[in-house]
């Protein structure tokens, strides 16, 4: 039977790290218990990162009505999840030799602690409480029959993370590196991943090399989509050309997993703010064709965030058949298709509501 994580009155304590800051949060039905904070992560200094963690937990714990049941966060691979041991990371170098962070937290706290991806943890909660509800609440006012169970999602900012809920559940795989959508072939240059084309450095390289300035004379990725929007002084076109390059290479991966998953695409991270310059050419790019013609999706796929698109998947070709033998007939939708769209939670809420669910359905 599914938990109604919305009205569950058990709290856990979430933290989303990084390379630069580990993010501390609590959850409850849901909702955040307490107003999120930041600490440094001090990357390469193991001691004082582990007492960052530690304190960050401290102070959580402090601050909520009542105990919490688990500890439950985010952190980069590689790792081994499933036993909470940090590994080899290049971003952060003080972990080296592989660190058993679950195991030392649930120590020192008396409570289980659970350790998972980002990415995974975004399209969860954004499973649980944010995009794939919100498209099925739409579904059901539009009085469709459709409904999803299936998501994939994306998040574009120093990296391109990548993550999918099937029925409810996260997938985690086998080896703690399901769903590495960074790994997914470049479409604009097959040689190189994707993610050297759909991150930060990618639309600043791009937004530089277009406009013929010194790569360390690029603006930041939010400053490039307001001159890009005509909101700010600068190489529009330039702008322009550097966030098409990453919805094209964006959704041309998006394209491949949603070929295997039949789902919802959703993107989050620090870029998705720049949804208007880049989301209708990855929508496109979903909605792609081979040389020989066929399309790269037997499902068409719709921009959930442009109002005549969104009208068309909620449309669909609903129509009423008759029940062969009866006077009877059913609603019958037989137009496959998917929408994407931009997160309803916000990146950090969705990896806490994510790590919240796990957490409990764990427990």
């Amino acid at each position: 039977m599914p938990i109604p994580f919305a009205t569950d009155s058990r709290i856990v304590m979430t933290m989303d790290a990084g390379g630069s800051s580990l993010r501390f949060s609590a959850v409850r039905g849901n909702q955040a218990v307490i107003d999120s904070f930041s600490l440094p992560t001090e990357a390469d200094n193991l001691d004082r990162c582990l007492g960052n963690i530690v304190r960050g937990f401290e102070k959580t714990k402090q601050d909520l009505p009542e105990p919490p049941v688990a500890l439950s966060f985010s952190f980069p691979a590689p790792a081994d999840y499933p036993r909470g041991i940090i590994g080899d990371l290049p971003n952060l170098p003080a972990f080296r030799g592989g660190v058993a962070l679950g195991p030392m937290l649930q120590d020192k706290f008396g409570i289980p602690a659970y350790v998972n991806n980002d990415g995974d943890l975004f399209v969860y909660g954004e499973a649980i409480a944010g995009f794939l509800p919100y498209v099925n609440g739409l579904l059901d006012q539009a009085g469709s029959p459709k409904r999803y169970c299936n998501l994939f999602g994306i998040t574009l900012g120093t990296g391109f993370g990548g993550g999918i809920a099937r029925n409810g559940e996260m997938f985690t795989g086998d080896n703690s590196v399901s769903c590495q959508a960074w790994l997914l072939r470049n479409k604009l240059n097959p040689g190189i991943n994707a993610e050297e084309s759909a991150c930060i450095r990618a639309v600043r390289g791009v937004y530089a090399q277009c406009a013929g300035i010194p790569g360390d004379q690029a603006p930041e990725p939010e400053a490039i989509f307001d001159i890009g929007m005509g909101l700010a002084p600068g190489n529009r076109a330039a702008a322009t050309e550097a966030f098409r390059r990453l919805g094209e290479v964006a959704g041309d991966a998006m394209a491949q997993a949603l070929t295997l998953i039949d789902g919802l695409g959703v993107v989050g991270g620090g870029i998705s703010g720049a949804h208007p310059l880049f989301l209708p050419v990855l929508v496109d790019a979903v909605n792609g064709v081979y040389d020989s013609g066929q399309h790269r999706l037997c499902a068409h796929a719709y921009n959930i965030e442009d109002p005549s698109q969104r009208e068309q998947f909620l449309s669909g070709e609903t129509r009423e058949i008759h029940v062969p033998g009866s006077s009877r007939t059913i609603v019958y939708d037989p137009l496959p298709r998917t929408a994407i769209g931009i997160s309803r939670l916000g990146t950090s809420e969705a990896v806490a509501i994510g790590a919240y669910a796990f957490a409990l359905r764990s427990l």
